[in-house]
């Protein structure tokens, strides 16, 4: 089998006015992504998925496309897509950084893999080893009232498990917890996400002021500039922190774990350059004793989906003690997708279908499509 063209779709699906994201790093109330297929001489099709925010990971639909048509496809047209761990150390010669757009091509082969095989990836990946993967909801950093508001509709869809944004302005950060908390109740967890929007000085003076709302891990609570200042707010207070932003890579992964810098790594297929180097990344904090979680940048269907293949065959995604955040259904006003996910509030199923098990739906591409 050989890969004889790759094809992009840039488009843009609306997020949910009353639920788009504001935190540390800003406003996230547009998505764009790129669809990308992957052909092949056999007639196999494997789908994949750029998830583009450009202050996030300085990738938008156009880099993307430019990054793919130009660099990515002239090495990989004509290579056996089947090859995928030999073709991903090729995508990382050919182009630095790009990590999303690296990943959708290496999901797609998983696709096309799973396609030939007959197989779920995730059996691929060396089968199950949970039911389903628990999930958790991420309450945008509005203010305190509406993000309450937020809050309480979640635990109304069913949602045991949340993470509120704070990093934004400390007085309004420790208000939005608390009325969050008040709002949830006892028994909902609830973690914090900074996004990086403290200063390390910040963090330790803020951090404690959140356990009396039973905070139950604190995200990324200083930028990524440092692994030391994750580390040097880790020595001072009392709860778990969970490193994202500073985990890009499984050298960035062994760096964390040698400074001592988290209890958990946020892992994702986009961030880290695909389904096989997120695995790395979690082999990593499992041999150092930590455990991981499944991040998000809002992905759409194709992403989500395997995304949650990597949930069901990685142990060291400790997802019933830290929940993942693959909540696309929740944010967006449409889908991209013939079947939907099986997702519902606090856990994600993949189709038991061969590859990702999703199809693309052409008359909602072409809704979508950026032209």
């Amino acid at each position: 089998m050989k890969i004889t063209k790759i094809e992009t779709i840039p488009v843009s699906v609306p997020i949910n006015s009353q639920r788009a994201i504001r935190s540390g790093r800003g406003y996230h109330t547009i998505s764009l992504f790129l669809m990308v297929k992957v052909y092949t001489d056999e007639g196999v099709v494997g789908l994949g998925e750029v998830s583009c925010t450009a202050a996030w990971s300085g990738e938008d639909h156009i880099s993307a496309a430019r990054m793919i048509e130009a660099y990515l496809a002239p090495v990989l047209i004509g290579q056996d897509p089947t090859h995928i761990e030999r073709l991903t150390t090729l995508m990382r010669k050919t182009v630095a950084n790009n990590p999303f757009t690296r990943s959708a091509i290496e999901m797609a082969l998983w696709d096309i893999l799973g396609k030939v095989a007959n197989l779920p990836v995730y059996r691929l990946l060396g089968g199950p080893v949970r039911d389903f993967v628990t999930t958790k909801y991420s309450v945008s950093g509005h203010p305190p009232a509406q993000a309450a508001e937020i809050a309480a509709w979640a635990v109304a869809q069913g949602f045991r498990t949340m993470k509120v944004k704070v990093g934004i302005e400390p007085e309004e950060d420790v208000a939005r917890v608390a009325a969050v908390r008040e709002a949830i109740g006892p028994d909902v967890r609830l973690g914090v996400d900074a996004n990086g929007g403290w200063s390390p000085r910040v963090a330790i003076q803020t951090i404690p002021r959140l356990y009396e709302y039973n905070i139950f891990f604190a995200e990324q609570p200083v930028p990524d500039l440092d692994v030391e200042w994750l580390a040097d707010v880790r020595r001072q207070v009392a709860v778990p922190i969970m490193a994202d932003e500073s985990v890009y890579s499984p050298q960035d992964a062994t760096a964390i774990v040698r400074a001592g810098a988290a209890d958990i790594l946020s892992v994702y297929v986009g961030k880290g350059g695909g389904i096989g180097p997120a695995r790395k990344m979690a082999a990593i904090a499992e041999g150092a004793g930590l455990v991981c979680t499944i991040g998000s940048n809002l992905e759409m269907g194709v992403a989500s989906a395997a995304m949650i293949h990597l949930g069901m065959a990685t142990s060291a995604i400790a997802a019933e003690d830290f929940p993942c955040d693959i909540l696309s259904v929740f944010y967006y006003e449409d889908d991209l997708l013939v079947d939907p996910l099986p997702i519902e509030a606090g856990k994600a199923r993949p189709h038991e279908k061969p590859g990702l098990g999703v199809e693309l739906d052409e008359k909602k591409l072409d809704k979508y499509r950026i032209r």
